[in-house]
């Protein structure tokens, strides 16, 4: 197997990898966040504000796999 083939077959599996556990990382982060708010609803402002920053920097991170998903496949034609 070739490098480019490796690249065409690494590379979409990788960014898929990173989107599953993006999606897990963020269904954790609001799934506690709703449960923190619910037993604390006089703190939900700061839990609400704190998890929205975590899922942000859970989304970027998934922002530079697909940047790197891109970069990788021009290198294969």
């Amino acid at each position: 197997m070739d490098f480019q083939a490796m690249i065409s077959l690494g590379a979409p599996l990788g960014l898929g990898m990173a989107a599953v556990g993006s999606a897990y990382g963020i269904g954790r982060a609001v799934g506690s966040a709703m449960e923190a708010m619910g037993r604390q609803p006089e703190a939900a402002a700061k839990i609400q504000t704190a998890m929205i920053i975590g899922a942000g920097f859970i989304e970027a991170l998934t922002i530079y796999v697909f940047i790197a998903f891109f970069v990788a496949m021009g290198k294969v034609g």
